[in-house]
């Protein structure tokens, strides 16, 4: 007898759905989940070991579950790069931004309540909801991927939600926000409930535009998320964080669970912390890869989205599958988010990046012969 999850009693709007993901595949340039294609300079790994050697001296105990010493660090560094001054008390932190995200829908979302996000956007803030039991509403984006102020101000007059998301710079499109149209969409929130907005910057750092954590001053409503994942090149520590009124920061912590991040954790990510100079200087150079891949994609003939992230989206293909597929076959692998008639690739070395412009120029050639 086969049995599957569709046996299961699984919850209505979790039947159907599939878990988030993206192919790993062993090819020789893989360009397909934003990571950070530098790895952590030597240093920074000999200071990681120091940290957690100490830690390790008291893994019979539970860690500090106020995670008081990391939050210090985040707050100087949210300080010194974001233009607005943070304490302890504006900071949370938890494993990855996704459980950010999910300690913001259980703690303002849940059964009977609801979301809104402005589609094609991160995918994980639907799934987390629909995983909170929060409905989810899905706003839409004109044709050049941007919100339209109007539409979506009259979305959330209608629909109420209690949870607004604000992606920015957008995944998987990569075009930034502007702040009006934040402060706009923040003021149409309260008066339709009012609602959390929660401002997603995994990308920030990458943008050619300064970060909006200004806009929390008497905003406390507002919440701002951030990861180390991307420009901190510490995808696999899984370490995010949010900025927010303090108050915030109370109300998360009635759904986090006990001692959530581990000693081992919290070690590597002020190890990192302790580097920030030496990391943002890695940021600089994809930023000038990822300008140097929207000028070659443009020179070559591709459409593509204005980037302010660590990657670009271009197209337009009358297949997006069939073209990742055939960049795919000439040994590089980028991501095909399903956003019609387009792929997205992850800025990388110069020497990936140069591999990626090879294959596209090849297949232009063949898609025109």
């Amino acid at each position: 007898m086969n049995f599957g999850i569709d046996d299961l009693p699984v919850r209505d709007e979790l039947r159907g759905k599939s878990p988030y993901g993206a192919p790993q595949l062993d090819v020789p340039v893989r360009l397909n989940t934003n990571e950070n294609p530098y790895p952590l300079p030597e240093p920074l790994v000999e200071r990681i070991t120091e940290r957690v050697r100490e830690a390790a001296r008291d893994l019979n105990r539970y860690p500090d579950r106020d995670a008081v010493q990391l939050r210090t660090e985040l707050a100087k560094y949210l300080t010194k790069t974001g233009k607005y001054p943070l304490g302890i008390e504006n900071v949370w932190a938890a494993n990855g931004s996704n459980e950010v995200i999910q300690q913001l829908l259980q703690t303002f979302g849940g059964p009977g309540r609801t979301a809104i996000g402005f589609e094609p956007s991160y995918s994980m803030h639907a799934l987390i909801a629909r995983g909170t039991g929060t409905g989810w509403i899905s706003g839409p984006r004109n044709e050049d991927f941007d919100i339209d102020l109007a539409v979506a101000e009259r979305a959330i007059a209608e629909h109420k939600p209690d949870v607004v998301f604000i992606t920015t710079p957008n995944n998987p499109t990569g075009n930034a926000v502007p702040p009006e149209t934040v402060l706009a969409l923040y003021d149409a929130a309260q008066a339709a409930k009012p609602s959390m907005v929660v401002v997603d910057e995994a990308y920030i750092e990458f943008s050619h535009g300064d970060s909006l954590l200004p806009l929390l001053e008497g905003r406390p409503h507002l919440v701002v998320s951030r990861t180390m994942s991307k420009a901190f090149g510490a995808a696999g520590l899984r370490l995010g964080y949010l900025a927010a009124h303090p108050a915030v920061v109370d109300a998360v912590q009635l759904v986090r669970l006990p001692y959530h991040l581990s000693a081992i954790t919290q070690a590597t990510a002020l190890a990192a912390l302790e580097h920030t100079e030496t990391l943002l200087k890695y940021v600089e150079q994809l930023k000038s890869e990822r300008d140097r891949l929207v000028a070659e994609l443009r020179a070559i003939g591709y459409d593509v989205t204005a980037s302010d992230a660590n990657f670009v989206q271009f197209g337009r293909f009358e297949s997006a599958h069939e073209a990742w597929q055939k960049i795919l076959d000439r040994g590089v692998l980028v991501r095909d988010n399903g956003v019609p008639g387009w792929l997205r690739v992850s800025a990388g070395t110069p020497e990936e990046n140069d591999a990626f412009l090879d294959a596209v120029r090849e297949l232009k050639k063949e898609f025109e012969a």
